[in-house]
């Protein structure tokens, strides 16, 4: 009963979303062809990557559903253009390459970015992971208005549960390996500036596939 009351409503459905595109006035009888049906189709979800521009090239990143705050205060500052003001200024071999606000007291002291962390034990300090900095807070909060990208092959575990991490990288390793490798002086700084131009692209899970062989699934 239910089944046979189902099939009803959706031929009746389809009955009145269908137009008939033959001449009203036309005395032929009609065809299958005249029939036009448009369909509402759902809009296919997206999912929002962070996308880190530099004269160096452009780096992609995953952010983390896992860490909810950490991945929408992050996506509220990339559309804000707040980290476009600043470079790449710390950059350690082996270590992270570190973006966003520079470790200065100005920067930290009442700053309105900071974030209670959200540390999950799946996720850690992998090669290419997108972590949020801080100072040495007891609470262990991040302060948005900095992020660091862990360039170590071998990740830096010994910073898990200390350190947010709340995305990774899916394209453009060879982009990290070429600021890692940047010259700079006695205070970590890059000799050459490097300017970032961070922002929010949306796309598809066909179109993660396609452009960097990457599934929402995966992580």
């Amino acid at each position: 009963m239910q089944r046979s009351l189902l099939i009803t409503v959706i031929s009746i459905f389809y009955i009145f979303s269908c137009q008939v595109s033959q001449d009203p006035d036309s005395d032929q009888g009609f065809e299958a062809d005249d029939f036009v049906c448009d369909f509402p189709m759902p809009e296919p979800e997206t999912f929002p990557i962070a996308e880190i521009e530099t004269r160096l090239g452009t780096m992609n990143f995953w952010l983390f559903d896992e860490t909810p705050n950490h991945k929408a205060k992050f996506i509220e500052l990339a559309n804000e253009e707040h980290y476009n003001a600043f470079t790449f200024n710390r950059v350690v071999s082996d270590f992270v390459i570190q973006g966003g606000c520079p470790d200065l007291p100005e920067y930290f002291e009442g700053s309105p970015y900071l974030i209670d962390p959200e540390f999950v034990d799946t996720i850690g300090h992998t090669y290419g992971a997108l972590g949020m900095g801080r100072d040495d807070n007891s609470d262990k909060q991040s302060n948005a208005c900095q992020f660091y990208i862990v360039s170590n092959e071998d990740g830096l575990p010994r910073l898990d549960g200390d350190y947010m991490i709340f995305g990774k990288i899916i394209d453009g390793e060879d982009v990290l390996e070429l600021i890692e490798h940047e010259q700079t002086d006695e205070t970590d700084t890059p000799l050459e500036a490097i300017p970032l131009n961070v922002s929010i692209k949306e796309y598809t899970t066909e179109q993660l596939l396609a452009l960097f062989d990457f599934t929402p699934k995966k992580r």
